[in-house]
Order: C-alpha cells, then structure tokens, then sequence
C-alpha cells in the first residue's frame, strides 16, 4: 500500500480552520490562539497582537495584556531559530528544551568572545559572572526593570563590548548583551513594556518570580518531540525541511522526534515526502475537500506564524509573489490571504489608514470580506502608530516612499 496522498487544496481548505482565520472560529481566550499556532512570533511586539487579534471574536489589547501579563497563560521567551515568541508555558518550556538550552551556549560563547577582545577585560569568564549577577541582583531588589533602568542604577555594567568580526563589529553595552544572555539561559524573563504595547523596551523579571514553569524540564529530546507533534498538530502536513527550518535544529534531531511520535509519511502534490502525526484526520479516509466550508480574508501582521509557517511555501504563496511580501532574509512583511492563500500586501500609513496590493484578483464577495477585515484591524489599532521592524520589498511602495 502505497503512502497516503495530500493534494494542495486539502491543506489549503483546513488551513482557515486550524488557524483561526475564519469567523466562526475566532476566540477571545488567548491563550488558545497561540496553542493553535504552537507559539506567536515576538521579534515585532506589534505582531503579537495583531496576530492575537484578528483571531479574536472581540478584539482588544487589553485582553491580550491581561493574559501576558496579570494571567501569564502566555510568556516571551526566546526560542526557535533565536527568535522571540509568546507561548503558553509548556511550549515555551518544550521549546526550551528543543532550542534555546543549544543557542544558550552558543549566546555565552559569543559573549565571552566579545569580552576577550574589549579593552581592560582581562578575565572574560569572571567578567561575564561578576557583571550578570550584579545585573541580576538590581532587579531582585527592585523589581521588574528595563535594561535601560539598569543601566541608571548601575553605570559601571553599561561599559562598551566589542561585538560582531571583520568589518561588522560595533561596540554596545554590556547590559544590554548581559540581560540578553540571562534570558536565553532561562535566568531571566521578558514582562511588560515600559509605554504602549508596540514598544519593545520590556522589563526584565527574575523568571522563577514570574512563573512556575520548571525551565530545567525536560530533556532535550523529549522537549524536541513536543515541539515537532505540536507542529504538525497545527502545520502538517510538512516536509523535514520545513520542520528543520522552523524549529531552527538538526535534521538529525528532528528525525529523532519524527520517529518518537511516530509520525506517518504521505505524499504531496509534487511527489514529495511529508509527515503528518498519526491521529491526523487527514490520515482517517474521509474524500478529501477541495474546497474550504466557507470563504474568507484576513489580513495578517508582519512575521505571523501562518504566513513564517513552512519553509517550502509554493502550495500558498505564488514564487513570484516571493520577492514583493520577504524581504532577503526570510522575513514575511504584512499580508492578505484569501481562501488558504496569499493574495496582497498592506502596510499602514503614518496617518492610520491603511495602504493595500492585491497580486490576485478577488471575487466581489471576498473584496467585501477585506473591506470587513480592514474596519476590524483599523478599530483595533486605533490611534497606534507603528513601523515594521522587518519591512518586506512591497512596504515602501505601499507608503509611497
């Protein structure tokens, strides 16, 4: 028997579905919407929430803030590929575990590099442990605070480190680097910002005072068999290369994890191999649908895990379309879906309103759903004014620079 067969319009058709993107779907308890995505992309405070809120049946800041920071069902925390996302606490310790502990120990031999070539650092390694526990000891005596409110209570940790080789050196401070290290080893963890929720200046807090999560728990593999079922939970079916890219890892290790949790291979489009878990219910039979139950458009923020999802895109999003919403590092800008596929770009505009591409066109009734979606992100947003941090190709056009 041969392996089962998934056709690109069965993936397109559950993907609304399984990410929360069409209506009936929408929830107001956060938490849930980042479990259904594993984890929220973080590196741009600003996707977070509009990430958050276009899931939601009631859109509001406030209720993503009271989950991150008065409930703390969801926790900021370095993770896959070095990057910053919002989870619920036991994917971000399964992520933990999985990833950050590795890049942890790339991140300390990186800093203790920068330390041996800085003028006056005679002892790296007693440099790096003085400054981190004096680092760490400000803010167990005054609570949550900001690298820079740091910096203030304490000059003599803001001395400059020579960071980066060859001709892409700068030199920063040492507090900024030393509070980055202690998050990545799960000393420290990001809270509230010190304005709005766009700002990206975060308090830092003692982790254990933050939450109870057990960040030495569990083991590198089992962490890393998490990860991957929770993956394919939400993203599968996926091919290794899209798992290896997503988690940031070895294909080693993630066909370890593969093999742990029993994952079963079928067969896409193009003949290649991909996994999906076992319970799958793709994997149960039924006539495949061609079609998703019912239409929609959603307008997703810059790096959502939807759009940063898989590696191998070409099932939602034309190649030519490539070059217009990534920039060259992988970086997804804002974009328009319709129907289990990319379709537009939009940008917002220094005076709020909203700036929009369609690279395809949409039937009347799916121009009437963007119309409905760009009221929905405009409401929210507000009188929030806010730049993408990774802007993709298509944005300065978009905003007329």
């Amino acid at each position: 028997m041969g392996r089962p067969q998934i056709t690109t319009q069965q993936r397109q058709a559950r993907l609304g579905e399984r990410h929360r993107l069409v209506a009936p779907r929408r929830t107001d308890d956060v938490a849930e919407i980042a479990r259904d995505l594993v984890a929220l992309h973080a590196t741009d405070p600003a996707t977070v929430f509009l990430s958050a809120a276009i899931r939601m049946q009631n859109p509001a800041v406030a209720t993503i803030e009271h989950a991150l920071y008065e409930d703390k069902t969801l926790l900021r925390h370095h993770a896959m590929r070095r990057t910053v996302w919002v989870a619920t606490p036991d994917i971000t310790q399964a992520t933990n575990a999985a990833c950050t502990r590795k890049i942890a120990k790339r991140e300390r031999t990186q800093m203790l590099k920068y330390l041996g070539q800085t003028p006056g650092v005679d002892d790296p390694e007693a440099t790096l442990a003085e400054t981190t526990n004096r680092f760490i000891a400000r803010i167990t005596e005054a609570g949550p605070l900001s690298t820079r409110a740091i910096g203030k209570l304490d000059p003599d940790l803001t001395f400059k480190v020579t960071a980066g080789s060859g001709k892409f050196t700068a030199e920063v401070g040492a507090h900024t680097r030393i509070g980055a290290l202690a998050a990545f080893e799960a000393r420290l963890i990001r809270t509230r910002p010190a304005a709005t929720w766009i700002s990206s200046e975060y308090a830092w807090e003692l982790i254990e005072r933050w939450t109870p999560t057990a960040f030495d728990e569990p083991d590198d593999a089992a962490g890393m068999a998490t990860v991957v079922r929770a993956w394919l939970d939400r993203f599968g079916p996926g091919t290794e290369r899209d798992i290896t890219w997503w988690t940031g890892s070895t294909k080693t290790a993630v066909r370890k994890a593969l093999a742990q949790i029993e994952a079963v291979e079928v067969e896409l489009d193009d003949n290649e191999t991909a996994w999906l878990n076992a319970d799958d219910d793709l994997l149960d039979g039924a006539a495949p649908n061609e079609a998703p139950d019912e239409s929609w458009v959603a307008l997703l923020p810059s790096l959502d895990p939807t759009v940063m999802g898989w590696k191998e895109r070409a099932w939602y999003l034309n190649d030519d379309y490539v070059p217009r919403v990534f920039d060259r590092n992988g970086n997804a800008g804002p974009t328009i879906w319709a129907d289990g596929r990319v379709v537009g770009g939009w940008a917002q505009r220094p005076d709020g309103s909203l700036a929009y591409e369609l690279l395809e066109p949409l039937s009347s009734a799916q121009q009437e759903l963007l119309n409905v979606e760009i009221e929905r992100v405009l409401a929210l947003i507000s009188d929030a004014r806010f730049r993408v941090r990774f802007p993709s190709p298509n944005q300065k056009e978009l905003l007329g620079e």
